[in-house]
């Protein structure tokens, strides 16, 4: 893992934004992945996800109150589950916000990612949500995937870091709802 402080004061404001009793969507990622080990002290939580290793931080502990739902699909070697199951899955769904990860940040491409079948379902994990909040460090600005999962403007919520380039501050405050720059 890269970026680790960034990811880490982006994960403890992120889960600032998560209110008791609400259901949540976490896609595969390792931002999202250091986001669920913040989330401890919500009580009332239903989340859903497509990672195997973020359902595992968030049964810890034999909490009650809490409810991990998994898509199903293929597990990937990063321990994502992707595909048409676990796209089918999201679509029946209606998540309170969802916390997206994505690989890349860039002016025309959105958010992207370099596994199509990864970007299928992220794509429907972030169309079941009342509210979108991207999780990116700096470091993915100007990087492009293979495969766009949503659009700037397509995110009501973007956590990032100081880090980011001045060029990239203007575009994004631009084209996303809300543009939050956390301190390391």
């Amino acid at each position: 893992m890269r970026q680790l402080a960034e990811k880490e004061a982006i994960a403890r404001h992120a889960a600032g934004m998560v209110r008791p009793g609400s259901a949540i969507g976490l896609s595969a990622g390792t931002t999202t992945w250091t986001l669920a080990r913040h989330l401890d002290d919500v009580p009332d939580l239903t989340a859903v996800t497509n990672s195997v290793r973020i359902a595992d931080v968030l049964q810890q502990r034999g909490r009650t109150d809490r409810t991990v739902i998994l898509t199903g699909g293929v597990r990937t070697p990063s321990d994502a589950l992707v595909g048409p199951v676990a796209v089918q899955a999201l679509r029946s769904l209606h998540l309170d916000v969802v916390f997206l990860g994505v690989h890349g940040i860039a002016t025309r491409a959105g958010f992207t990612t370099p596994n199509l079948n990864e970007s299928e379902t992220s794509r429907a994990l972030a169309q079941a949500a009342n509210r979108l909040v991207v999780v990116a460090d700096h470091a993915k600005w100007a990087t492009v995937g293979i495969s766009t999962i949503v659009d700037l403007d397509e995110a009501d919520v973007l956590i990032t870091d100081e880090g980011l380039p001045e060029e990239a501050h203007q575009v994004l405050s631009e084209a996303v709802s809300d543009l939050v720059l956390v301190p390391v």
